[in-house]
């Protein structure tokens, strides 16, 4: 066993933080959780006396990832990286990227599509104890319509992104598609029921219809397996979460009626602010950028925050989730996102809960709470993230423990 003492700890669940504190790990579990008085030294356990200002937290949670991509902003070299790279060396390449993102403490994270469904294989060989990284729930190949998100011209679809996601047609199709990505060992469901339109105006419209996107929900709630939709917003939002989607990803346009159903009904809101904020900032950047281009970073801004607002109001569950991978570095990109929920007016300890035990709940995992029983997941944190969240993005203050066990040599030790 190992008791670890610290000055402070936040235990995940929305609750103060306990001063001068102790953790006690029985191999990959939590055993005790309190003040370091009260717990004591139970006998052949191993003490660990952290340095004056550590704080322990849970291990962090990212609930929208793509681990197969690396960050890139500029669209020409997404493109060139992706179709001129073969799945094996995409693999390779996302093992790199999920060992950095362990190391800022991020020991869970949920992959929202890949090529070739190459982040099961990643999942697989890290559970195996193969290669080091977080625990990935993945997904596999989102499902869309043919010519909808993810199956636009230009990316060289008459090769290898034919396989990026799966395209599919109709209620029938779509059940095939959900129980063609169970068979391959995706832990849920993506799908992509609507995106802004790309020939007028229009920030969000229908790509599939209502009957596909409940068939869908259906096939996959039928198996065990929950779902995740990719939307701008609007109706087909709305119609969405109506038809079974379990969380929604971006949403930036959603109305008062459909925030009360989710939080009645306990549907995630996953709000990626962080890459909405990189790809504005890319789009404003970009000589030549298009008058609507420009009308809807500036739009889709001002509805991120007040979006926000009026889900925390209403007491949605809002799980961090940044979409590191576009637009955004592996790591430290992860990280701003639970700045930015700070920036959007969660406490510092209500941040933490929605990138711990919200993101926990989200993807079904025993962790996210330093409670009696819970995975040994956590971080010593040099330094109090409560007072200062921005010190989670420093690698250098982190000492990330996963199952118990010391990931990073980054501990500092009482003198």
């Amino acid at each position: 066993m190992k008791l670890i003492r610290a000055d402070r700890l936040v235990d995940g669940t929305g609750a103060a933080a306990i001063e001068s504190a102790a953790i006690l790990i029985d191999e990959d579990r939590i055993k005790a959780v309190g003040r370091a008085a009260d717990i004591g030294v139970p006998e052949g356990a191993e003490v660990i006396d952290t340095a004056p200002g550590t704080t322990i937290i849970p291990g962090l949670i990212d609930t929208h990832v793509h681990l197969a991509y690396s960050g890139a902003v500029d669209l020409d070299a997404f493109r060139v990286e992706t179709t001129m790279t073969h799945y094996p060396a995409m693999a390779l390449r996302a093992a790199r990227y999920a060992r950095e993102t362990l190391e800022y403490g991020f020991t869970s994270v949920r992959d929202m599509h890949a090529p070739g469904g190459t982040i099961i294989d990643l999942r697989n060989a890290i559970n195996a104890g193969q290669i080091e990284g977080p625990r990935i729930k993945a997904c596999g190949l989102g499902l869309t319509v043919t010519g909808g998100h993810m199956d636009q011209p230009g990316f060289g679809d008459h090769m290898m992104f034919r396989d990026m996601n799966a395209n599919c047609e109709g209620p029938v199709g779509f059940r095939a598609g959900v129980r063609e990505q169970l068979k391959r060992g995706a832990d849920f469901i993506k799908l992509n029921p609507c995106v802004g339109s790309r020939r007028d105006n229009r920030y969000f419209r229908f790509e599939m219809t209502v009957e596909e996107i409940t068939a869908a929900c259906d096939e996959a709630h039928e198996q065990g397996a929950m779902v995740g939709a990719h939307t701008s917003g609007g109706p087909p939002l709305t119609a969405a979460i109506r038809a079974g989607c379990d969380t929604v990803e971006h949403a930036h346009w959603i109305d008062d009626m459909t925030l009360e159903y989710m939080a009645k009904h306990g549907t995630y809101l996953v709000p990626t602010l962080a890459v909405n904020e990189a790809s504005s900032a890319y789009i404003l950047e970009q000589p030549g950028t298009s008058a609507r281009s420009l009308k809807w970073a500036a739009d889709s801004e001002e509805a991120k925050w007040e979006r926000l607002t009026r889900a925390k109001r209403l007491g949605v569950k809002v799980a961090s989730g940044s979409d590191a991978g576009f637009f955004l570095d592996h790591g430290k990109g992860n990280g701003r996102e639970i700045e930015l929920l700070v920036q959007g007016g969660y406490s510092t300890i209500e941040a933490i809960h929605c990138a711990t035990a919200v993101g926990a709940d989200l993807m079904q995992i025993d962790a996210g709470r330093l409670l009696a029983g819970k995975l040994a997941d956590l971080i010593l944190v040099s330094g109090d993230p409560t007072a200062d969240i921005s010190i989670l993005r420093d690698k250098a203050r982190l000492s990330v423990f996963k199952g118990g066990r010391p990931i990073s040599k980054r501990l500092q030790l009482a003198a």
